[in-house]
């Protein structure tokens, strides 16, 4: 795959009520970035993110991963390439055991039985939590329980790792960790959130989203500096910025 560009050209969407989700965005993510895409409820985060993963299809406009345009014939070559984990690890959870969750990706994807034991110990790892392996996910904390969310998709090898509020309601512990752990992925990163702390720590770029269009895209501390894009945004400066931490 050509370095695993996400790039979305002249990309709209209108829900069946009528409202605009996307209004005719276009950007070009390169192989390795990190970006955040920020914004107030209803900017346009999520819808986007679900479009970058073929839950959703444009109205009109394009999105290709890589050397794939994204529609249904390429939907597989496309999934393979990408990983998301949601805003609830709820959603992505359903397993009777952490084990059987983060085999489950492996299994679909048509791992070798051989290999799966091997690939969900060392996803584990990665997280920081192969104690957890014979567990119920439903029985676990917040924390463990989103680090396990990640150990799901990073099984799977994904070149795209895309990621809705990761670090909402963690408390600060388990925030730091996660931080600190996606500091280490050399993925390309895409992170829909509100923690703009989180994303200046992550994310050399970020994409401001406004009622479904795109009004900045740029250096992420250059655009944080920026108050006025901030407030119309609905956003205010990281604490890191504003001398509170």
């Amino acid at each position: 795959m050509s370095h695993h560009i996400v790039q979305a050209d002249n990309l709209h969407y209108t829900y069946p009520d009528g409202t605009i989700g996307l209004d005719n965005i276009n950007f070009k993510i390169h192989h390795g970035e990190s970006v955040a895409l920020v914004g107030s409820n209803g900017a346009g985060k999520s819808t986007l993110l679900l479009h970058l993963i073929g839950c959703l299809i444009p109205t009109k406009g394009d999105i290709r991963i890589g050397d794939y345009p994204l529609n249904k014939k390429n939907l597989k070559a496309v999934r393979r390439s990408t990983g998301m984990v949601f805003q609830d690890p709820d959603d992505q959870l359903f397993m009777p055991t952490v084990f059987d969750d983060v085999a489950f990706g492996l299994i679909n994807l048509g791992v070798p039985e051989s290999e799966i034991e091997n690939q969900v110990i060392k996803a584990l790892e990665i997280v920081g939590v192969p104690h957890l392996a014979k567990r119920s996910p439903h029985k676990l904390s917040g924390g463990e329980k989103r680090a396990v969310a990640i150990a799901t998709v990073i099984a799977t090898m994904p070149d795209i790792l895309i990621m809705d509020e990761p670090s909402s309601n963690l408390d600060p512990a388990s925030r730091r960790r996660l931080i600190n752990l996606l500091k280490t992925f050399t993925h390309t990163k895409i992170i829909a959130t509100h923690d703009l702390d989180m994303a200046l720590e992550i994310c050399e770029r970020t994409i401001v989203l406004n009622k479904g269009d795109i009004i900045a895209d740029g250096n992420t501390k250059e655009l944080f500096h920026n108050e006025k894009l901030l407030a119309m945004s609905g956003l205010e400066k990281p604490l890191t910025m504003q001398g509170l931490r």
